[in-house]
């Protein structure tokens, strides 16, 4: 692949795991009052840069929608401490996707939502989306959450499940955002922390209390979890990790790639670009995508921003 510069195996040592530096705390929990203000800022930010403009643009509006709809939302339920606590005997998250709860608190973040999108100016495909979304009968709105929550969305209705993922990504970043990060424990390869989703692309950090970490960043809550370097976020495995990146862009996105389950996950380094957010330059980079398409390695994160491609 020519339009690459690839170096297997060449990953930097994890500060980690490097005498005289602290261990960096296995999660950052979300917090919904700036995520998704910060979120549509960088997509407003990226959009005059992108062939992708009008979709970016979309996006951004689409997620100024998540963040203000947020005032006045009733509480969220949380599972009962007891239940929470059992999780991590047993290494599931405290917030299981299959123990999903429609709440008063989601059924007012899904309706608030869709409402609002209404009139924000938005591609034809998308506004016949959520025409369908506001019109399904409640059996069809349930079978839509759940595809979500599975990572499951049908080819033919793409668009339409846009809308519901983003309601899911604030009522789950209300509620990870209301745990003890103390409390959580490591769970599966690709796994968040606090509700188990996939995560969307991994940032390398420099925060002085984390300098040069990476933290995975999850596509549903938006948790931060730690994630050693020289180690495939997708199946654990320390052997045949490599990075490819494009010729003589500017080093800010990273795929990382995995021999042994043929995996690539995308890596943001914040010393190149403090602003990068994950969710945001992950459409961004869809050109990135693009061109892992013509090799061996197949995309192992989840967006719901990127169906399709």
């Amino acid at each position: 692949m020519s339009e690459f510069s690839s170096s297997p195996g060449a990953i930097e040592p994890d500060p980690s795991v490097i005498g005289g530096i602290a261990q960096p705390p296995l999660a950052v929990l979300p917090d919904p009052t700036a995520l998704f203000a910060t979120r549509a800022q960088r997509f407003r930010d990226l959009a005059p840069h992108s062939e992708l403009r009008p979709y970016l643009l979309f996006l951004a509006d689409l997620v100024q929608v998540q963040h203000d709809i947020q005032t006045g939302l009733p509480e969220p339920l949380l599972p009962e401490i007891a239940a929470r606590a059992r999780g991590g005997q047993f290494a599931m998250p405290p917030l299981d996707r299959a123990q999903f709860s429609y709440d008063d608190a989601f059924g007012t973040t899904f309706d608030r939502l869709l409402k609002a999108m209404q009139p924000v100016e938005k591609p034809e495909a998308a506004a016949a989306a959520l025409d369908a979304v506001m019109g399904a009968p409640a059996m069809a709105r349930e079978a839509m959450i759940l595809n979500v929550l599975a990572d499951s969305i049908p080819v033919e209705a793409m668009a339409e499940h846009i809308y519901v993922a983003a309601a899911l990504q604030v009522h789950f970043a209300r509620l990870s955002a209301r745990l003890d990060a103390k409390a959580l424990v490591p769970l599966g390869d690709g796994m968040c922390p606090c509700c188990g989703a996939p995560p969307v692309a991994s940032l390398i950090v420099e925060w002085p209390s984390a300098p040069g970490a990476r933290y995975c960043a999850c596509s549903l809550c938006g948790t931060l979890w730690n994630q050693v370097r020289v180690r495939c976020v997708l199946c654990g495995s320390t052997k045949g990790i490599g990075l490819q990146e494009v010729e003589g862009a500017s080093g800010v996105a990273k795929a990382e790639t995995c021999d042994s389950c043929h995996g690539y996950t995308k890596l943001f380094y914040l010393s190149k670009d403090p602003a990068a957010e994950p969710v945001a330059d992950d459409v961004a980079w869809l050109g990135l995508d693009l061109l892992m398409r013509d090799g061996p390695y197949r995309r192992g994160t989840f967006n719901p921003f990127l169906l399709g491609y």
